[in-house]
């Protein structure tokens, strides 16, 4: 039998409408991901990277083409299906790390999986077993103004990871850090990788992308490997 894949997109195009006109954001993108790649999305302000990244988390839909993600073929889903999706099998680190203000970091980590239904017990042993893995054993009653930028973003990752997602999608990651916090997130985030993690970092940052293992470009809505190809998969 054939091993399931575990991401791949063809053909993605995502038109806006702009009054009377179609503004095509995103064209004919290929895009191969294998499970446990570290891969990033490097591309300037304006050129669809920020758009890729929502399709990818299922925040939005493509207007053409396929995506599948571990088996499901995402274009195909109706919205409860994508937000069953969003909170399974995705996690989320964006350049802000959202944190609620009235809640302790252990609180804040917990949150996906009072979602999830889980027991109070459980996710209060999974979401201290996640902050200690993220080097916060000694900050989890604290609350985000009581912690540093790198540390806030570091709770931001254990919740992302606290529901065990097979992908991590990260936006800008580093964007809101000095660049000595900034190299220990990334840091953090190939150890992560070397744990098995699937990571997909969209970035504008060139010293930044060069963490990942892979570096895709994408400039007004084309993907091209780093090599120079056309397309990031094969068509």
């Amino acid at each position: 039998m054939a091993e399931k894949t575990f991401f791949r997109m063809r053909l993605i195009n995502k038109y806006y409408p702009m009054g009377d006109e179609k503004v095509h954001v995103l064209k004919d993108v290929n895009l191969d991901i294998e499970k446990g790649e570290y891969l990033s999305v490097l591309g300037p302000s304006g050129s669809g990277k920020s758009t890729l990244m929502n399709i990818i988390g299922c925040l939005d839909v493509a207007s053409s083409g396929t995506y599948m993600l571990e088996g499901d073929a995402i274009d195909l889903l109706e919205e409860d299906e994508l937000a069953h999706i969003r909170s399974g099998k995705i996690g989320f680190i964006f350049q802000n790390s959202q944190l609620l203000p009235r809640l302790t970091a252990l609180k804040n980590v917990e949150l996906p999986l009072i979602y999830s239904g889980v027991s109070p017990s459980k996710r209060r042993k999974r979401a201290e077993s996640i902050l200690k893995r993220v080097g916060l054993e000694d900050r989890m009653d604290h609350y985000p103004n009581q912690l540093s930028g790198g540390q806030q973003q570091r709770v931001a990752i254990a919740r992302a990871l606290v529901t065990n997602p097979s992908l991590l999608l990260a936006d800008e990651p580093t964007g809101a850090l000095d660049q000595k916090t900034g190299r220990q997130i990334m840091q953090l985030f190939r150890e992560l990788n070397a744990e098995g993690r699937t990571i997909i970092m969209i970035t504008h940052d060139m010293n930044i992308a060069a963490y990942a293992h892979r570096v895709v470009h994408i400039i007004d809505g084309e993907l091209t490997e780093e090599g120079g190809e056309n397309s990031a998969g094969n068509a």
